[in-house]
Protein backbone atom coordinates (compact mmCIF):
# COMPACT_ATOMS: atom_id res chain seq x y z
CA UNK A 1 0.00 0.00 0.00
CA UNK A 2 1.36 3.33 -0.73
CA UNK A 3 -0.10 4.75 2.17
CA UNK A 4 -3.43 4.64 4.48
CA UNK A 5 -7.02 6.58 3.02
CA UNK A 6 -8.87 8.57 6.06
CA UNK A 7 -12.37 9.31 6.05
CA UNK A 8 -14.47 12.32 5.89
CA UNK A 9 -18.29 12.10 6.57
CA UNK A 10 -20.68 13.78 5.20
CA UNK A 11 -24.01 15.26 6.76
CA UNK A 12 -26.29 11.83 6.96
CA UNK A 13 -30.03 12.40 7.08
CA UNK A 14 -30.85 9.04 8.43
CA UNK A 15 -29.29 6.66 10.64
CA UNK A 16 -29.84 3.49 9.02
CA UNK A 17 -27.08 1.84 7.33
CA UNK A 18 -26.97 1.03 3.81
CA UNK A 19 -23.27 -0.21 3.49
CA UNK A 20 -20.78 -1.44 5.82
CA UNK A 21 -17.22 -3.31 5.31
CA UNK A 22 -15.79 -5.58 8.60
CA UNK A 23 -11.96 -6.40 8.46
CA UNK A 24 -11.62 -6.01 4.04
CA UNK A 25 -8.57 -7.21 3.26
CA UNK A 26 -7.25 -7.37 -0.32
CA UNK A 27 -3.86 -9.07 -1.01
CA UNK A 28 -2.32 -9.16 -4.55
CA UNK A 29 -0.05 -11.82 -5.55
CA UNK A 30 3.33 -11.20 -7.11
CA UNK A 31 4.53 -14.16 -8.81
CA UNK A 32 8.60 -14.80 -8.66
CA UNK A 33 10.75 -17.79 -10.23
CA UNK A 34 8.89 -19.88 -12.08
CA UNK A 35 5.50 -18.08 -11.73
CA UNK A 36 5.43 -18.94 -7.66
CA UNK A 37 4.17 -16.76 -5.25
CA UNK A 38 6.97 -15.16 -3.48
CA UNK A 39 5.16 -11.77 -1.56
CA UNK A 40 2.03 -9.72 -1.77
CA UNK A 41 1.12 -6.86 -2.26
CA UNK A 42 -1.36 -5.43 0.45
CA UNK A 43 -3.49 -2.93 -1.22
CA UNK A 44 -6.58 -3.13 0.79
CA UNK A 45 -5.33 -4.04 5.17
CA UNK A 46 -8.30 -4.48 7.65
CA UNK A 47 -10.53 -1.56 6.84
CA UNK A 48 -13.72 -1.17 7.84
CA UNK A 49 -16.24 1.41 8.20
CA UNK A 50 -20.12 2.43 7.62
CA UNK A 51 -22.52 4.65 5.28
CA UNK A 52 -25.47 5.76 6.17
CA UNK A 53 -28.36 6.45 3.98
CA UNK A 54 -28.55 9.92 2.39
CA UNK A 55 -24.57 10.09 3.12
CA UNK A 56 -22.01 11.41 1.18
CA UNK A 57 -18.63 9.23 2.50
CA UNK A 58 -15.71 10.65 1.79
CA UNK A 59 -12.47 7.93 1.05
CA UNK A 60 -9.21 9.62 1.39
CA UNK A 61 -5.84 9.14 0.62
CA UNK A 62 -2.60 9.24 -1.68
CA UNK A 63 -2.29 7.93 -5.36
CA UNK A 64 -1.91 3.96 -4.88
CA UNK A 65 -3.11 3.81 -1.22
CA UNK A 66 -5.85 1.32 -2.63
CA UNK A 67 -8.66 3.54 -2.85
CA UNK A 68 -10.22 2.37 -6.78
CA UNK A 69 -9.55 -1.39 -5.20
CA UNK A 70 -11.33 -0.82 -2.01
CA UNK A 71 -14.68 0.68 -4.21
CA UNK A 72 -14.58 -2.22 -6.60
CA UNK A 73 -14.36 -4.53 -3.44
CA UNK A 74 -17.61 -2.84 -2.16
CA UNK A 75 -19.09 -3.56 -5.30
CA UNK A 76 -18.37 -6.94 -5.59
CA UNK A 77 -16.71 -6.49 -8.65
CA UNK A 78 -13.60 -7.70 -6.98
CA UNK A 79 -13.75 -10.28 -4.94
CA UNK A 80 -11.82 -10.08 -1.44
CA UNK A 81 -9.04 -11.94 0.48
CA UNK A 82 -10.94 -11.98 3.83
CA UNK A 83 -13.57 -9.67 5.54
CA UNK A 84 -16.92 -8.89 5.00
CA UNK A 85 -19.23 -6.22 3.20
CA UNK A 86 -22.93 -5.74 3.85
CA UNK A 87 -25.50 -4.23 1.94
CA UNK A 88 -28.61 -3.55 3.37
CA UNK A 89 -27.78 -5.81 6.46
CA UNK A 90 -26.69 -8.41 3.88
CA UNK A 91 -23.39 -9.73 3.65
CA UNK A 92 -22.84 -9.79 -0.39
CA UNK A 93 -20.72 -13.21 0.45
CA UNK A 94 -23.44 -14.96 1.23
CA UNK A 95 -25.95 -13.82 -1.49
CA UNK A 96 -27.17 -15.98 -3.93
CA UNK A 97 -26.82 -15.28 -7.75
CA UNK A 98 -30.33 -13.26 -7.65
CA UNK A 99 -29.38 -11.26 -4.80
CA UNK A 100 -26.15 -10.42 -6.37
CA UNK A 101 -27.89 -9.32 -9.63
CA UNK A 102 -30.34 -7.24 -7.52
CA UNK A 103 -27.43 -5.56 -5.56
CA UNK A 104 -25.73 -4.62 -9.32
CA UNK A 105 -28.96 -2.64 -10.23
CA UNK A 106 -29.34 -0.93 -6.81
CA UNK A 107 -25.71 0.18 -6.70
CA UNK A 108 -23.71 1.96 -9.36
CA UNK A 109 -20.37 3.35 -10.07
CA UNK A 110 -18.83 6.18 -12.10
CA UNK A 111 -15.00 5.96 -13.00
CA UNK A 112 -12.33 8.41 -12.78
CA UNK A 113 -11.66 8.83 -16.27
CA UNK A 114 -15.12 9.70 -18.48
CA UNK A 115 -13.23 8.72 -21.43
CA UNK A 116 -11.98 5.28 -21.01
CA UNK A 117 -15.16 4.10 -19.50
CA UNK A 118 -17.61 4.67 -22.19
CA UNK A 119 -17.66 2.18 -25.05
CA UNK A 120 -16.23 4.38 -27.93
CA UNK A 121 -18.37 2.85 -30.60
CA UNK A 122 -21.82 2.93 -28.59
CA UNK A 123 -24.02 5.99 -29.27
CA UNK A 124 -25.53 7.71 -25.92
CA UNK A 125 -28.47 6.21 -25.97
CA UNK A 126 -27.46 2.74 -26.10
CA UNK A 127 -24.44 3.87 -23.53
CA UNK A 128 -27.34 5.41 -21.11
CA UNK A 129 -29.56 2.24 -22.20
CA UNK A 130 -27.24 -0.75 -21.37
CA UNK A 131 -28.09 -1.11 -17.72
CA UNK A 132 -31.89 -1.29 -18.55
CA UNK A 133 -30.86 -3.87 -21.06
CA UNK A 134 -28.84 -6.11 -18.63
CA UNK A 135 -31.37 -5.54 -16.16
CA UNK A 136 -34.71 -5.72 -18.40
CA UNK A 137 -36.25 -2.96 -16.89
CA UNK A 138 -37.25 -1.33 -20.34
CA UNK A 139 -37.71 -2.02 -23.97
CA UNK A 140 -38.89 0.28 -27.07
CA UNK A 141 -40.19 3.54 -26.30
CA UNK A 142 -40.33 3.16 -22.89
CA UNK A 143 -36.46 2.89 -22.71
CA UNK A 144 -35.80 5.63 -24.87
CA UNK A 145 -38.13 7.84 -22.61
CA UNK A 146 -36.14 6.71 -19.51
CA UNK A 147 -32.86 7.61 -21.60
CA UNK A 148 -34.12 11.22 -22.45
CA UNK A 149 -35.43 11.78 -18.89
CA UNK A 150 -31.64 11.06 -17.51
CA UNK A 151 -30.43 12.86 -19.83
CA UNK A 152 -31.88 15.92 -18.77
CA UNK A 153 -31.85 15.37 -15.22
CA UNK A 154 -27.89 14.84 -15.72
CA UNK A 155 -28.09 18.63 -17.59
CA UNK A 156 -28.06 16.98 -21.18
CA UNK A 157 -30.45 17.04 -24.25
CA UNK A 158 -32.31 14.38 -26.47
CA UNK A 159 -30.36 16.03 -29.26
CA UNK A 160 -27.74 14.11 -27.49
CA UNK A 161 -28.67 10.47 -28.04
CA UNK A 162 -27.09 9.70 -31.08
CA UNK A 163 -23.77 10.93 -30.46
CA UNK A 164 -20.64 9.10 -29.44
CA UNK A 165 -18.30 10.25 -26.95
CA UNK A 166 -15.87 11.74 -29.13
CA UNK A 167 -18.04 14.12 -29.80
CA UNK A 168 -18.57 15.72 -26.15
CA UNK A 169 -16.53 17.68 -24.04
CA UNK A 170 -15.06 16.48 -21.06
CA UNK A 171 -17.80 17.47 -18.19
CA UNK A 172 -20.44 16.24 -20.91
CA UNK A 173 -19.14 12.77 -20.66
CA UNK A 174 -18.93 13.04 -17.00
CA UNK A 175 -22.57 13.78 -17.16
CA UNK A 176 -23.09 10.65 -19.64
CA UNK A 177 -21.33 8.72 -17.43
CA UNK A 178 -24.20 9.64 -14.27
CA UNK A 179 -26.86 9.41 -16.59
CA UNK A 180 -25.69 5.20 -16.93
CA UNK A 181 -24.75 4.97 -13.13
CA UNK A 182 -28.54 6.34 -12.47
CA UNK A 183 -30.86 4.91 -14.54
CA UNK A 184 -31.40 1.83 -12.77
CA UNK A 185 -32.58 4.00 -10.30
CA UNK A 186 -29.88 3.10 -7.62
CA UNK A 187 -29.34 3.30 -3.74
CA UNK A 188 -25.50 3.70 -3.83
CA UNK A 189 -22.97 5.12 -5.83
CA UNK A 190 -19.24 4.93 -5.86
CA UNK A 191 -17.77 7.84 -6.98
CA UNK A 192 -14.28 7.11 -7.88
CA UNK A 193 -12.26 10.38 -8.18
CA UNK A 194 -15.17 11.73 -10.89
CA UNK A 195 -13.69 15.46 -11.38
CA UNK A 196 -9.99 14.76 -10.87
CA UNK A 197 -9.94 14.24 -14.44
CA UNK A 198 -11.69 17.25 -15.61
CA UNK A 199 -10.88 20.87 -16.29
CA UNK A 200 -10.66 22.96 -13.23
CA UNK A 201 -13.35 25.04 -14.40
CA UNK A 202 -15.49 22.03 -14.94
CA UNK A 203 -14.95 20.26 -11.85
CA UNK A 204 -17.50 22.54 -9.89
CA UNK A 205 -20.46 21.99 -12.08
CA UNK A 206 -20.26 18.15 -11.50
CA UNK A 207 -19.42 18.32 -8.31
CA UNK A 208 -22.83 20.67 -8.08
CA UNK A 209 -24.65 18.45 -9.88
CA UNK A 210 -23.97 15.53 -7.94
CA UNK A 211 -24.89 17.10 -4.83
CA UNK A 212 -28.08 18.38 -6.70
CA UNK A 213 -28.76 14.21 -7.81
CA UNK A 214 -27.98 12.92 -4.19
CA UNK A 215 -31.01 15.40 -2.75
CA UNK A 216 -33.30 14.76 -5.63
CA UNK A 217 -32.69 10.86 -5.62
CA UNK A 218 -32.10 10.11 -2.31
CA UNK A 219 -28.61 8.84 -3.25
CA UNK A 220 -26.02 7.17 -0.40
CA UNK A 221 -22.36 8.08 -1.92
CA UNK A 222 -18.66 6.65 -1.29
Amino acid sequence: MGGVPFILRGKNVMSKNVLQTKNLKKLFPIKGFLGKTSEFVHAVDDVSFEIKKGETFGLVGESGCGKTTLGRLVLNLLESTSGDVMFNGKNLNEMSKEEVFEFRRQSGIVFQDPFSSLNPRMMTIDIVAEPLDVHKLAEGKEREEKVIEMLEKVGLKQEHLLRFPHEFSGGQRQRLALARALITNPEFIVMDEPTSALDVSVQAQILNLIKKLQKDLGLTYL
